[in-house]
């Protein structure tokens, strides 16, 4: 009887351990098939100052600027201007140094043509002084043998008082002859020396418009070289015709802008504020500006310019925006024009006022919630709420400083599991 008692016992043992081992591998298959709960980020609620403000993409720029253009050259040198050496962009540079050069081809061309041309009207006027010398030269001579033909006549009429009237009659009319040819003479060498003066002039003038010429032409020849007239950081400008900055092998026209050289003492930032903000924005608001591309920087400025009149965002855009100014309190080495930077403008400030991101409150109808966290559980709870900026809202009633509330709805997230679990 004892044996069979003890083979009944451990039995009911046996099946009792299997029985504990399957339920507690049942209750593990269960537990593994159900998610851990998502934790919500949370948030205190803050006492202090609350600022109102804009952010707005901006770009660096200097308050003060030496431009380099590209120079005006005359159209029967080809009118073209070609690069064919520029400055790095952003490089540094020293007075006196080239920042620009341009293909000197068509001026070189131009350069030979006016020396030639100047030689030739140098010799052509040698030669014409001496073919005037020469004229004179013959014109002198007839005068001087006409000039004695007269007074020939002359002692001829005087001895003539012996002579018959007939003779003297024709000894008279040679005298008023000789006395007619000399003066044609006289006059035929003024006449020569007016045109000779004439020719001479002309001449002259030819000349002085091949030296003209050539004198532009070597001007010509030192502005297709472009030296900058200060130290600075050279910033190359967009050519407009194909949005990318001038390189070597453009095309740009006489007078285009090529180069700028800030002044990097005094810089300044400009964003373009949207129509529905500009009210907002006045002279001497305070700003911050940090550079995209050193976000730990932040400087210091103050809202100078606002423009009047709105103009489009960007070429391809109708969006209207208004230019804004602001005047940096500050520079540094990472400031450099042309950066892209964000600007917070402070347009407001209030002090003492409790604030929480505005992720934490929720609009239901024309009520305003929030989930306050108690323990391991949230209390939807009504607020009242006033301003509100880029990331904040000011709470005025129902929360309390350093009271924790959800960044999000909870409600959301016991949906969520639930939805899971089935």
């Amino acid at each position: 009887m004892n044996n069979k008692f003890r083979k009944k016992n451990a039995v009911k043992i046996a099946i009792g351990k299997y029985t504990a081992v399957f339920l507690a591998l049942l209750t593990l298959s269960g537990g593994c098939k159900k998610k851990d709960v998502e934790q919500l980020p949370t948030a205190k609620v803050v006492r202090g100052t609350f600022f109102i403000d804009l952010y707005e993409e901006g770009e660096i720029g200097a308050v003060n600027s030496v431009n380099i253009s590209s120079p005006s050259i005359p159209w029967r040198f080809g009118g073209n201007l070609k690069i064919t050496q520029i400055i790095k962009d952003g490089q540094e540079v020293v007075a006196g140094e080239t920042l620009v050069v341009f293909d000197p081809t068509e001026v070189q061309k131009g350069i030979i043509d006016s020396e030639e041309s100047l030689e030739i009207s140098l010799a052509e006027l040698e030669k014409l002084h001496a073919q005037h010398q020469s004229d004179l030269e013959e014109l002198n001579t007839s005068y001087e043998i006409t000039k004695i033909s007269l007074e020939i006549s002359n002692i001829q009429f005087e001895s003539a008082s012996y002579e018959s009237e007939i003779k003297k009659k024709e000894i008279q009319l040679n005298l008023e002859k000789a006395e007619i040819a000399l003066a044609k003479a006289k006059e035929q060498i003024e006449n020569r020396i007016k045109i000779q003066k004439e020719e001479i002039k002309q001449r002259n003038l030819s000349i002085e418009q091949s030296r003209l010429q050539l004198k532009e032409a070597k001007d010509a020849l030192e502005k297709l070289t472009v030296k900058s007239p200060s130290p600075g950081i050279g910033i190359i400008d967009r050519n407009w015709n194909t949005g990318n900055k001038y390189q070597v092998g453009d095309q740009p026209w006489s007078g285009s802008l090529l180069i700028q050289l800030p002044d990097l003492s005094l810089l300044k930032a400009t964003a373009k504020i949207n129509e529905v903000d500009i009210a907002k924005i006045t002279k001497g608001l305070e700003v911050q500006i940090k550079p995209d591309a050193f976000s730990d920087s932040i400087y210091k400025g103050t809202v100078s310019a606002v423009a009047n009149l709105a103009v489009n965002k960007d070429n391809s855009s109708k969006i209207k925006v208004f230019p804004v100014e602001i005047l940096l309190n500050e520079t540094g080495k990472n400031l450099l024009p042309g950066m892209t930077v964000s600007c917070r403008i402070i347009i407001d400030k209030i002090d003492d006022v409790l604030f929480v991101p505005k992720e934490a409150i929720h609009l239901e109808g024309d009520k305003y919630f929030a989930y306050k966290k108690r323990g391991n559980v949230y209390e939807k709870i009504e607020v009242e709420v006033g301003v509100s900026n880029t990331d904040y809202i000011v709470i005025t009633e129902g929360l309390k400083k350093d009271e924790e509330v959800a960044l999000g709805d909870p409600s959301v997230n016991e949906k969520k599991e639930k939805s899971n679990d089935k």
